[in-house]
């Protein structure tokens, strides 16, 4: 049966006795009033017919199955040739194989175009059944991971708002401060609480062009989750301003707040960020949890011989602590886990942040407000006449706060500061740089530990498997180095949302300073050479942690690949 022979929907809809006749009629005067709008759409925005009856009468007109998909179980090789995002693009839900091909649920059995995108990206065959969008959407979320229960309030929030009165109505009930009563408060709470039950570092609330995007990041790895409708993306951006303490009318500066909310049994401190953007402001939320956010030196993730070194270093009565890496590497977190360590009541801490991010009891936090000229170079000067043991410098951006750094190291102080390198011995060049003399780089820095984080193996579904000797090569390792090793790749599994991962663990490389490091930082060697003295000096590379963390069941050769590089094994 060809298309224009095909039974119209309406008639199928009136034998169905989903609707009568008239309603029908009614309906189709509507459409010829409003062209482009779909006879099943229509019927749905009157309330006369559901998604689901359409959907069953739309599978009867073009003789495709009907699929119910709350109880779907699909197999995970079948999830893993179908990309989330591509289902959450399309709109489709990944069902079954077909032979050499793959079956998926869609709610238009038009939609030829989305048809020939799948064959194209999926590179197979690509046959369709029937499923409400409800439907699809939830199924993607709960195979996939997802959050079926912020969906429904957001689903509730609709039916509460209607166009014309969401931002009046939400704007009025922020203002008074009644938020029990206001559903877009609710969601934005909501979108929080699901970000904290996720582990999520950051929350990024993205306006798009046609929809309002809202990403997790989980692990280091941005995750999309159901988003509230692109409608209420005034209401959501000004409701977290607000929350923020920043200016609501502001829509074109860039703005800097900060939340303090408790969720459940956590007091969280959210650091806010909004940009201006094409399609409305891009706001990132940084999640700082005081519960979890800081850790013992013993957590931090250090082999047992590089815990002693950097215990000893830390000790020491004077000199620079630099810690490297890119943003997001947990710097902060290393250098909080040792001053915690050094805390003792008979020990004067001040630290120079931008921001505070943690509040530690017993030490004087300054935040660096540029804006009135409270810069990291000026609060390091006030500092030192404070008398201080040990000084923690939040970053080493410029040459006047280096060489302030590098003077309150070589008159009695422990300085701990972070750079922005890839690896340990950079930071020396990267000094030099700046501008700061080699003599006071030689004399004044003590230790330099670069790190990354990894993501740890899902201990439930890690799976052990024998490596291909090109990834053995990868990782600078032997054939007969890996007697007695097992191996692990992930997965995935329902506890860790299908990735494999949960978690992550830091690897590290420590490089001390000897009298030959020094020497070759005056004469201005470079980074290469730096490097290759302190392997000899005994320094073990982030990519030889890595491959220890590797052998001890914690992470996955692919993971460790992605963050350290290879030329840093020698044989």
């Amino acid at each position: 049966m060809g298309i224009n022979e095909r039974k119209p929907l309406g008639k199928i809809l009136e034998e169905m006795r989903f609707c009568s006749a008239k309603q029908i009629k009614d309906a189709l005067k509507y459409q010829h009033e409003n062209p482009g709008k779909k006879l099943g759409e229509i019927l749905v925005e009157q309330k006369i017919c559901d998604s689901k009856q359409i959907t069953e009468a739309l599978a009867k007109q073009f003789n495709l199955p009907f699929l119910r998909l709350e109880s779907l179980e699909v197999e995970q090789e079948i999830i893993q040739m179908v990309p989330k995002q591509v289902c959450e693009d399309y709109k489709i839900c990944p069902v079954k194989k077909n032979g050499r091909g793959i079956t998926v649920a869609m709610s238009d059995p038009l939609d030829f175009f989305t048809l020939d995108n799948l064959r194209f990206i999926l590179n197979t065959d690509v046959e369709c059944v029937l499923a409400t969008r409800e439907d699809v959407v939830e199924a993607v979320a709960r195979l996939y991971g997802g959050s079926s229960a912020m969906k429904g309030q957001f689903d509730a929030a609709l039916e509460e708002l209607t166009a014309s009165a969401v931002a009046v109505r939400n704007q009025e009930e922020l203002e008074t401060g009644e938020e029990d009563d206001a559903p877009v408060i609710r969601l934005v709470t909501l979108i929080i609480a699901e970000a904290v039950k996720a582990r999520a570092s950051d929350i990024h609330v993205e306006p798009m062009e046609k929809k309002l995007r809202i990403r997790y990041r989980i692990d280091g790895v941005c995750q999309e989750v159901d988003s509230p409708p692109k409608r209420l993306q005034g209401s959501v951006l000004s409701r977290l301003k607000i929350m923020a303490d920043m200016d609501i009318a502001e829509k074109r500066k860039p703005q800097d707040g900060r939340i303090k909310i408790k969720v459940g049994d956590s007091h969280l401190d959210i650091r806010v960020s909004a940009l201006p953007a094409s399609h409305g402001e891009s706001i990132v939320m940084r999640i700082l949890d005081k519960k979890t956010g800081l850790i013992g030196l013993e957590e931090l993730g250090f082999h047992s011989a590089d815990y002693k070194r950097f215990h000893d270093i830390i000790k020491r009565p004077n000199g620079i602590f630099l810690v490297t890496g890119p943003t997001g590497s947990g710097k902060t977190t290393t250098l909080y886990a040792a001053l915690k360590e050094l805390n003792k009541p008979d020990v004067k801490i001040i630290t120079a942040e931008n921001p505070v991010e943690y509040v530690l009891s017993g030490i004087n936090q300054a935040q660096v407000k540029a804006h009135i000229g409270f810069t990291f170079a000026r609060i390091i000067r006030a500092m030192l006449r404070q008398a201080p043991n040990i000084i923690l410098v939040g970053e080493i951006r410029d040459k006047e706060t280096a060489e302030i750094a590098i003077q309150a190291a070589l008159t009695g102080h422990l300085v701990f500061s972070t750079l922005h390198t890839n690896d340990a011995p950079g930071a020396l060049t990267r000094l030099l740089d700046m501008g700061v003399k080699p003599f006071l780089v030689a004399s004044s820095v003590q230790a330099i530990m670069g790190q990354r984080l990894v993501r740890r193996l899902c201990p439930n579904c890690k799976e052990q498997f024998t490596p291909e000797p090109g990834e053995l090569q990868a990782i600078g390792v032997k054939p007969s180095d890996c007697e007695g090793k097992v191996f692990f790749r992930p997965t995935g599994c329902d506890q860790c949302k299908n990735n494999g991962y949960k978690g992550r663990q830091a690897i590290f490389e420590l490089m001390e300073m000897s009298p030959i490091l020094r020497d070759m930082t005056f004469r201005r060697e470079p980074t290469l050479k730096l490097r290759e003295q302190a392997r000899i000096g005994g320094m073990t590379t982030l990519l030889e942690d890595g491959v220890r963390k590797i052998f001890d069941g914690i992470s996955s050769i692919g993971e460790v690949l992605n963050l350290a590089r290879r030329e840093d094994i020698t044989y």
